[in-house]
């Protein structure tokens, strides 16, 4: 069973990406297309204080329209973040999303923030456990070594 800690050690990138509650939706779009991510952080003092996501985008500015230059992320970000540990196994984080219907999860340790796992990060660690399992079966079938 593999735990958040592995997967975010095989992340080729770890640093978790924020902006500002006060920053503008815009600045939060901008950031987020320059690193090539769905979702940033929104921290105040070196406290997580929401997400802001592409869904947030699309469900609380755009079919409300507000202007992105003008609306602050603490208006439109989610503000009940759910979070995993690094000893949460992929199963767990995946029952989360699903139950929760969300795409990212930041991981928390000792009260600080230390990454964030997407569903594609998850995904990508369980077909690469398939994988291995199948290569072990076919070596046993076969009784290669």
């Amino acid at each position: 069973m593999t735990t958040v800690a592995e997967i975010l050690k095989s992340k080729p990138d770890t640093q978790v990406h924020s902006v500002a509650p006060s920053d503008t939706v815009l600045t939060a779009l901008q950031r987020m297309a320059d690193k090539g991510i769905g979702a940033l952080m929104v921290m105040e003092g070196g406290d997580i204080v929401g997400i802001f996501t592409e869904r947030d985008y699309a469900r609380k500015v755009v079919l409300h329209g507000r202007a992105s230059g003008d609306t602050p992320v603490r208006e439109v970000m989610t503000h009940a973040v759910r979070f995993v540990h690094p000893t949460h196994s992929t199963e767990q984080c995946m029952a989360l999303m699903t139950e929760n219907r969300l795409r990212h999860l930041p991981v928390v340790e000792g009260g600080r923030l230390i990454g964030l796992v997407s569903i594609g990060d998850l995904v990508k660690s369980v077909i690469s456990h398939q994988q291995f399992i199948i290569e072990q079966m076919e070596q046993y079938i076969t009784g290669a070594r």
